[in-house]
């Protein structure tokens, strides 16, 4: 399960993750974003992945492109930051 939150202002938002990004999920993360991303600059969205758990290969690949297009991953625990440096290596 993954729970998305999306937090906007008028300069910045951000999609906060919390959960195992897998199976179904990846989907819903590729949804969510390509409806921010048709109406916000990619580089004025965070992606905050300090609530996940656990991330696929397939989650990994969305990520990746989430970071080409330009938004920032933001990462604050051990964990997410191995996945960030992992993806943006």
């Amino acid at each position: 399960m993954l729970r998305i939150t999306t937090e906007t202002d008028r300069f910045e938002s951000t999609l906060r993750l919390e959960g195992r990004l897998a199976g179904p999920w990846v989907d819903e993360l590729a949804r969510t974003w390509g409806e921010l991303h048709a109406v916000r600059d990619a580089g004025s969205i965070r992606v905050d992945l300090d609530g996940v758990t656990y991330v696929s290969p397939s989650g990994k690949s969305l990520l990746r492109l989430i970071h080409r297009e330009g938004a920032h991953l933001v990462a604050g625990s051990c964990m997410a930051r191995g996945i960030v440096e992992e993806i943006e290596s």
